[in-house]
């Protein structure tokens, strides 16, 4: 037990291990999304997490509909992980993301064919689907007449 004092940290009776949370994220969209989350609510300039593809393409999505300012993969040589940094975007102090949710979580799935994904106007918000052509606002998946996996909404 000595041995590992450095990793892990004691809260009351609870022994937490800082490094199992990384290893073990059940849903990390979910996680991203929270982060962002609570980024927006606090006022914070940008949120860095840890990188995954998936993460990216959401990421991009939002930067490209307007959610967001920018996001940049930091890939520093020191650390073993590389991360996102995600520069959020606010409009005179008010920040753009007001609400986002995850819709299809690992306990219950949501798919939806293309006739099905719900309307949504641009100016009220977006959804992300998963398809079988990649990670696509609800509109292009209308378009492209292809259906998916809904991962979010962002108002």
């Amino acid at each position: 037990m000595e041995r590992y004092q450095g990793l892990k940290k004691r809260v009351g009776n609870i022994i937490i291990n800082k490094y199992l949370f990384l290893k073990n994220m059940i849903d990390p969209i979910a996680d991203m999304l929270t982060r962002i989350r609570n980024a927006v609510l606090v006022n914070k300039a940008e949120v860095i997490i840890p990188l995954s593809k998936v993460k990216f393409e959401v990421g991009k999505i939002l930067e490209r509909e307007g959610f967001i300012k920018k996001i940049e993969k930091i890939d520093e040589s020191d650390k073993k992980k590389p991360f996102l940094r995600i520069i959020l975007k606010y409009k005179e102090k008010s920040p753009v993301v007001r609400e986002i949710t995850r819709i299809s979580k690992p306990g219950r799935r949501i798919y939806q064919g293309y006739k099905e994904i719900p309307k949504i106007l641009p100016s009220l918000g977006i959804l992300i689907v998963s398809t079988s052509r990649g990670l696509m606002t609800n509109t292009e998946a209308k378009q492209q007449k292809v259906g998916g996996e809904v991962i979010c909404e962002i108002s």
